[in-house]
């Protein structure tokens, strides 16, 4: 078990979420397809694309809980270190195998949170075509759920102030899709079960991000839409 002192509480994570909401319906029209599809309690890890600098913002502010995210250490610079910090985020070493990140995370999961992830790693084209084997070893050593998520902004470049960032009030869609199980119900963590574990999570992620991109092309009525801001 991971000491209860060492893992950010949902306090914080609480407030990051009242933030993300503010920030998003004040400076873009985010549409929510499927929240009701993340479990209204236990642990789960949510796995994001990740195509915009705030993708991670994003999802604090839409998301049906509040949401403790890895974030890369090279963002806890200034005053964003006690900031994010204090909003329950969670800084790892994406060089190495960061111990303390680690134990952070399971902790955030064995209290029954809810983990975000971006799989691929680092911002790129935001189509999970290349994930790394984090997402694999959380889920199956926690053995919580996996809810993909696809964040799709404005294909239009036009319009930016800054080109990682969606256009100012334009629309920004975060479809939640299927929860399932990424393990083989054994809980190993060895590196063939994370291998196997990896290939069943790029397969359900690459899915879900085709359908939300049929989805959120033809229409929403199948997932389900949230027309407004969250409750807090």
């Amino acid at each position: 078990m991971t000491p209860p002192d060492t893992v950010p509480g949902p306090g914080g994570a609480a407030v990051g979420r009242r933030i993300g909401i503010g920030l998003m319906y004040g400076l873009w029209k985010p549409r929510v397809l499927g929240a009701w599809r993340v479990p209204a309690s236990g642990p789960v890890i949510l796995a994001v694309n990740h195509s915009h600098a705030i993708d991670g913002p994003i999802l604090m502010g839409t998301a049906p809980r509040p949401v403790h995210f890895l974030v890369k250490k090279e963002a806890f610079v200034g005053p964003l270190d006690p900031f994010l910090r204090g909003i329950g985020q969670l800084k790892v070493d994406r060089s190495r195998a960061d111990r303390t990140a680690i134990t952070h995370a399971l902790g955030v999961l064995e209290r029954g949170g809810v983990l975000g992830i971006f799989p691929e790693g680092t911002r790129g084209e935001g189509d999970f075509a290349s994930l790394r084997s984090g997402l694999a070893y959380f889920a199956v050593r926690s053995g919580a759920p996996i809810v993909p998520v696809a964040v799709l902004g404005s294909a239009d470049r036009s319009g930016r102030l800054v080109s990682a960032l969606p256009p100012l009030r334009s629309r920004v869609d975060v479809v939640f899709g299927d929860s399932f199980s990424a393990g083989d119900a054994t809980g190993r963590a060895t590196r063939k079960a994370l291998d196997e574990a990896t290939v069943r999570i790029q397969q359900r992620l690459t899915a879900h991000l085709e359908k939300a991109r049929r989805t959120t092309e033809h229409g929403c009525a199948s997932l389900g839409e949230n027309p407004g801001p969250p409750k807090t």
